[in-house]
């Protein structure tokens, strides 16, 4: 099931934001500051007969394009199809869904090929550690 990220969800997403290369804590807290005003959403993928979070997306909303500046799912529920719906979710309201992702994360490349975006160009210093390719669709 996918749902709107809660404040009470904070423990459970800042364990999933570990897996990330370079996660965004501020970010993601503003998402689920409640009642605050924040440039990015939150939406959560929950594990079978659970409310518990096991995935989740973090968007930045624009003029017509949505920014995906996180999505991570719990190893132990990858390959359930979760990223696939969080980003199906993310997009019904978007005319453009973009996003980066690094040279080396094969997994995450082939998702988003496979969710019909295109590479548009490398970023060569996106990255503390080294470049990114952005993703568009």
């Amino acid at each position: 099931m996918i749902r709107a990220a809660r404040p009470d969800d904070a423990a459970a997403l800042a364990r999933l934001q570990s897996h990330l290369r370079e996660p965004s804590p501020g970010l993601l807290d503003g998402a689920l500051a409640d009642g605050e005003l924040s440039p990015a959403t939150a939406l959560v993928a929950t594990a079978e007969g659970s409310d518990d979070p096991v995935g989740y997306l973090l968007a930045v909303p624009g003029d017509g394009t949505t920014y995906v500046a996180e999505l991570v799912v719990d190893p132990d529920h990858r390959r359930e199809g979760r990223a696939t719906a969080l980003l199906s979710a993310c997009a019904t309201d978007a005319e453009r869904v973009t996003v980066t992702v690094a040279p080396d994360n094969e997994a995450a490349r082939s998702l988003y090929r496979r969710r019909g975006f295109e590479e548009v160009r490398r970023l060569p210093e996106f990255f503390e550690d080294g470049a990114a390719i952005l993703y568009r669709r």
